[in-house]
């Protein structure tokens, strides 16, 4: 599963370098197929039934599931970007969360960017805690302990909501697949952690409260209360040696070294 996870991480570079003003969420899907093809691979999230994009692009309030189209990015923007790589019948998943410049609302630009900092550093705490985790609960732990952590949002004094309907999940022959991935704390401790056990792991993290609804596309999750979204995720695969994170160049080295974490590459 490395290679469908560097293709993924490819895409999403690829999508992280066009983000600016002006550029539509249909321009950041071709660009991300484009990067996949190129690879002998092909989106798995084409693949999901009646979905015929390669990512989901979503935008301040929307959280996950944005339908990419004719929307214009426009500066300030928080866009969270979900890509997904299916090679040689394995499968890759990824997310990141990029704010759009915007010199004139610096406070906009603030308070977005710390939203997408407490969520990466979640997903950070989240596979963290896989690497020494007994049972799959103590990753959802972790996650909500970070983010309690932090405390109000010191720009803008909101309390963070972190998504209870969607999860993270077990990823393998296909992209979605059991275990559930909770990104918070429950009452069950989950499926033992063993070698050979992939997860990806995505905390959805909002500057409000938990609750959204579906638009009527059927597809993009948004927040009730109409606060912004970020949206952060890596695929892991947990082996003899240790963790290694298959949708990072580098294996998640630089993502968990604030944890004190190594990872040890497969193999």
């Amino acid at each position: 599963m490395v290679e469908p996870g560097l293709i993924t991480a490819a895409a999403l570079d690829a999508v992280r370098a066009m983000i600016a003003p002006g550029v539509t969420t249909g321009q950041l899907d071709a660009e991300a197929n484009r990067v996949i093809l190129a690879r002998g691979a092909e989106s798995n999230f084409q693949l999901v039934r009646g979905y015929s994009h390669t990512l989901c692009v979503s935008i301040n309030e929307q959280v996950v599931h944005g339908i990419p189209g004719d929307r214009v990015l426009e500066p300030g923007d928080i866009v969270s970007v979900d890509c997904g790589a299916q090679y040689k019948g394995w499968n890759g998943d990824s997310a990141i969360t990029v704010v759009v410049p915007d010199a004139a609302r610096p406070d906009v630009v603030a308070r977005r960017e710390e939203l997408s900092r407490v969520t990466e550093g979640s997903l950070w705490a989240g596979i963290a805690a896989l690497a020494t985790a007994s049972h799959i609960g103590d990753i959802g732990a972790a996650i909500q302990d970070y983010i309690e952590a932090q405390g109000p949002s010191a720009v803008s004094g909101e309390t963070y909501g972190i998504l209870r309907q969607y999860v993270g999940h077990g990823i393998g022959r296909k992209m979605h697949e059991s275990p559930s991935v909770f990104n918070y704390r429950t009452p069950d401790p989950g499926p033992e952690v063993r070698p050979g056990l992939v997860l990806a792991i995505e905390p959805m993290v909002t500057a409000g409260t938990e609750e959204t609804f579906v638009e009527g596309d059927e597809w993009t999750v948004s927040t009730a209360d109409g606060t912004d979204g970020s949206h952060w995720e890596h695929s892991v695969a947990v082996h003899d040696g240790g963790i290694w994170v298959l949708t990072a160049p580098d294996g998640g080295k630089a993502g968990l070294a604030p944890f004190g974490v190594e990872p040890r590459q497969i193999g």
